[in-house]
């Protein structure tokens, strides 16, 4: 490869970018580009990547080559290196996006040999007219950014790029640079063996990034638990993470109704738009983006200081790359995952009409993302080892919630040696799924089709659950006692270290693992950077007796006048008037009128006694639309239209419906859909089950189904105790 003549390189780093020092293999990677010879960079967000290409190129005779996966990105990139050349020319965009007169000068650059560096969209690559062009131009090497999009397992996979290789060859036989932030060693040897890159030289860098904090917290009163978070960090730039952009849209607005600098960022907004708000975060005219997994990879903003996940991404390599977004100048980044299973299950659903292949490699990209949130080591530690890294967990010093507040541990050498003798028992031939039901003898119509349950060592756990037994998995993976074989799709095999502690069993600690489930693990609250409430068990304890003395004068079961959650949630606002009172969880205006005397009176001395300071109040406001939605809903009902087709001119399932107008009546609305009901369930079955929530000691609809049976399905309780609520509570 020709090179100019200002070949020193720390010279030349100071004279483009004004630095005086390259960062870790930075000088080595740039040399062995200039040597001509093919490079491998796998190096974490922030840690560097585009220096090692931008300067070679700069240094180089001819253009390079950048393919990127997003306009955004491109833009970014042209404008920071535009900053440090007195021509424009220096760096161009070749992509969907121009009009032919741009396409036009930008090839009248490259050809008059001012364009260094060509950003390309691989889209843009693979047509013949630009192929045609580009042999006819001197070209100084390729680069892949992002190259992970390259292999199936990569987190955001494109096919056009499994073709960069052939184009390549057809252009010129210069040497290549591929370069990802996220990069396991299954999508390590996948991107090498795509791009016929195996002489290539590996550069990998630490994953680790220490300034950055890591949380998940149990996902019930999100929108309110985001705001608070939001309230904590004014003036601070923050990025939101959602899965859909109709979620986008909704939080923007939501965040802006109370007072929070906020906007969208989407794929499905226009060009203009998008890039007008990816400016006005940059230029700090906005604190908060909410997004799309389209926006960030483009951003170079390096004092994000948070960035939050509404939902949980689809696998662990895009929550990692997302929170690398964080703390890229190395000051304070914290990153908050909100999670519930029933997240999982939808992107589940999503997966469904794919190839078989590929649905199996989204399910096992799924199931590490479930082990990450559920798990209770350290989170750094378990991150670090899926990118093929080992970690020493007491070097965290309290920087994810799992060190910061540990859970109970207790020895499991006994367990840890059932299950690695199940594994060998099974032939080293089942995955996790399978092997937590064959442990706790579960004769699933798998395990009898393979004649498992006649094992000698099947349901030798059955003391603990499969939720134990997962977790049990999870840490020997994590301590390498067995390892994942993903070419099977996560088929569980023995190590050797493994094979050695069956011989030897030494000590073995097993950490609690977190219940994300409804109701479980309620100590979670949010804990970022010391702002955790305490919990009040003694105001708790209060109101539950008030709450007990008053169901009895009533002669109604207790929840129907407040649920657990909401008594909980008294417990951390300190309500002491009725506005305050329908601010709590599950609490409207109907509730406080009909029962909120009693406690806020309690409440209200309980303050005064024990000099309570109240948390800053705390309102957050309801989108419009959704009340509207919800007076919309109410109407609908009075009008005894079919509850299906309610949801259909809102644009919902039957399940949202009647999740809707169960907090509808959980707030102290009262709600007639006797018409409804009536077509479904006789007298007879509806006083029987009226009959028991008027007994239940609690309002659970599991309860409910094992009491009856299963003779009545979960929609048909639900229903009725909507109406039991609605006419008891209300």
């Amino acid at each position: 490869m020709a090179v100019s003549e200002l070949t020193d390189l720390n010279q030349a780093l100071r004279k483009y970018f004004g630095y005086d020092h390259f960062r870790g293999d930075q000088e080595e990677i740039i040399n062995n580009i200039l040597e001509g010879k093919n490079t491998f960079v796998i190096m974490p967000t922030g840690g560097g990547k585009s220096m090692c290409y931008q300067l070679p190129a700069l240094l180089s005779e001819g253009t390079a080559i950048v393919v990127s996966p997003l306009i955004a990105l491109m833009k970014n990139q042209v404008d920071a290196i535009r900053n440090v050349s007195e021509d424009d020319a220096v760096a161009h965009v070749l992509n969907s996006s121009l009009s032919k007169g741009d396409i036009n000068r930008v090839k009248e650059d490259i050809v008059s040999g001012k364009t260094k560096l060509l950003y390309v969209a691989p889209e843009s690559l693979t047509k013949q007219a630009n192929i045609d062009f580009f042999t006819s131009v001197p070209i100084s090497f390729f680069a892949i950014d992002e190259a992970h999009c390259i292999s199936e397992w990569g987190h955001d996979f494109r096919p056009e790029y499994r073709r960069l290789r052939e184009i390549f060859e057809a252009i010129s036989s210069v040497p290549i640079i591929a370069l990802t932030a996220t990069a396991t060693p299954k999508v390590q040897q996948d991107i090498q063996k795509n791009l016929n890159m195996g002489d290539a030289r590996l550069f990998k860098a630490s994953f680790n990034r220490d300034n950055l904090y890591y949380e998940v917290l149990p996902k019930r009163e999100i929108e309110k638990d985001i705001i608070k978070y939001i309230r904590t960090q004014a003036g601070k730039s923050g990025i939101i993470y959602c899965l859909s952009r109709k979620k986008v849209e909704q939080l923007a607005e939501l965040l802006r109704v109370n007072g929070i600098n906020a906007l969208a960022y989407h794929a499905g907004m226009d060009a203009a738009t998008r890039a007008r708000h990816q400016d006005m975060f940059l230029m700090e005219e906005v604190d908060v983006i909410v997004a799309t997994i389209a926006f960030g990879m483009g951003i170079d903003k390096p004092d994000v200081r948070y960035v939050i996940h509404h939902d949980i991404p689809k696998s662990l390599e895009s929550y990692y790359q997302e929170t690398g977004r964080a703390g890229r100048d190395g000051g304070e980044g914290e990153c908050i995952a909100f999670y519930s299973y029933k997240d999982i299950e939808k992107l589940e659903k999503f997966l469904q009409g794919k190839p078989v292949a590929e649905q199996e490699i989204g399910r096992q990209l799924l199931f590490e993302i479930v082990s990450y949130a559920e798990t209770s080591i350290c989170r750094r530690k378990y991150l670090l080892h899926y990118f093929g890294e080992e970690y020493d967990d007491s070097k965290c010093s309290e920087m994810c919630d799992n060190c910061k507040h540990p859970k109970e541990k207790m020895e499991g050498k006994e367990f840890v040696v059932k299950l690695l003798k199940a594994v060998l028992e099974l032939k080293e031939m089942q995955r996790a799924k399978h092997m937590c039901s064959f442990m706790v003898g579960e004769e699933t119509a798998e395990i009898i089709s393979y004649k498992h349950n006649e094992l000698s060592v099947f349901a030798s756990g059955k003391e603990k659950d499969k939720v134990f037994w997962n977790a049990v998995i999870r840490q020997c993976l994590v301590s390498g006692l067995i390892s994942k074989d993903i070419e099977t799709y996560g088929i569980l095999k023995m190590t050797e270290k493994g094979e050695d502690f069956i011989g030897n069993p030494t000590s073995f600690i097993l950490v609690k693992e977190h219940d994300y489930s409804e109701g479980g693990d309620e100590d979670i609250m949010l804990a970022q950077s010391g702002n955790k409430d305490a919990f009040d068990e003694v105001l708790y304890q209060a109101l539950l007796d008030l709450r007990k003395q008053l169901s009895r004068e009533k002669n109604i079961p207790p929840f129907v006048i407040f649920q657990e959650p909401s008594l909980k949630d008294m417990c951390f606002q300190y309500p002491i008037t009725k506005e305050e009172m329908t601010n709590i969880q599950g609490v409207g205006q109907g509730k406080a009128q009909r029962y909120g005397a009693p406690f806020l009176a309690l409440i209200s001395n309980y303050v005064d006694e024990n000099e309570i300071e109240r948390p800053q109040d705390m309102v957050v406001k309801s989108l419009v639309n959704k009340s509207g939605l919800k007076v919309q809903l109410i109407m609908n009902i009075d009008k005894k239209l079919p509850l299906e087709d309610i949801g259909r001119a809102q644009g919902k399932s039957f399940e949202e419906i009647i999740e809707e107008i169960e907090m509808i009546v959980q707030s102290g609305t009262r709600v007639n859909i006797d018409y409804y009901i009536n077509d479904i369930l006789d007298d007879d079955n509806q006083e029987e089950i009226y009959d028991y929530f008027s007994e239940a000691e609690t309002d659970s609809i599991e309860d409910a189904y094992k009491e009856f049976d299963g003779d009545y399905s979960e929609e048909e309780l639900r229903l009725m105790r909507i109406k039991f609520m609605s006419e008891m509570a209300n």
